[in-house]
């Protein structure tokens, strides 16, 4: 499969991009991902990029956003911190990555059985990580229709804050960029969600 092309990335629409991302995701669930000469690949890229997405997802290991979305070298950005969320820092990688690099489309991928969702639900306090976990707090707050213990003990309650987390993190990207808010009133850029599961590998998208 060849890399992507300024003209193939410039004359790409969002709904494009999410398509390619659909149909690599299927690709991996069935084990039917890409050959790809990977070698040859990063030789050609190695003079410009031109992804056709930003990947914002989580540290886990069980989420390796390229291997997933069977994606080669040059073929989308990739952003991650534990509970996929959105700081400063990540928001300027979100808008080099598009208003600048011309990706148009960014996805927020979420994932079950995320350790940084359980611990935020947990209220974990261990130093540096509590201000990881904790901007993943406001997600927690906002899940009110579960029934059990608000704790990594429920699997629902943990989904439910994986799902919210996604959303807010889509919600904060736009609110907190003009830039980017910019680019999706333009039509030349969405930002949207999405949830891996760790079993299966398949995405959903839009949560």
């Amino acid at each position: 499969m060849p890399v992507m092309t300024k003209q193939a990335q410039a004359d790409m629409t969002p709904d494009q991009a999410l398509a390619l991302l659909r149909e690599g995701n299927e690709r991996f669930v069935g084990g039917r991902s890409l050959q790809r000469d990977l070698m040859a690949q990063l030789r050609a890229t190695s003079s410009g990029q031109y992804p056709l997405a930003l990947l914002l997802s989580c540290i886990d290991a069980l989420v390796p956003p390229e291997l997933v979305f069977d994606q080669g070298f040059g073929d989308v950005f990739s952003a991650r911190v534990a509970g996929n969320y959105a700081n400063a820092d990540i928001i300027g990688s979100a808008e080099f990555a598009t208003k600048l690099a011309g990706a148009p489309l960014i996805l927020v991928l979420g994932h079950t059985e995320c350790a940084a969702v359980k611990g935020a639900c947990d209220n974990v306090h261990l130093g540096d990580p509590a201000h990881i976990l904790s901007k993943i707090t406001p997600a927690v707050d906002s899940v009110t229709n579960v029934q059990g213990d608000r704790s990594s003990k429920n699997k629902a309650f943990v989904q439910l804050v994986a799902e919210a987390n996604v959303r807010l993190t889509v919600q904060a990207l736009t609110d907190r960029s003009a830039a980017l808010q910019d680019l999706v009133e333009r039509g030349k850029l969405k930002v949207m969600g999405a949830m891996l599961d760790v079993a299966t590998g398949r995405v959903t998208f839009a949560v």
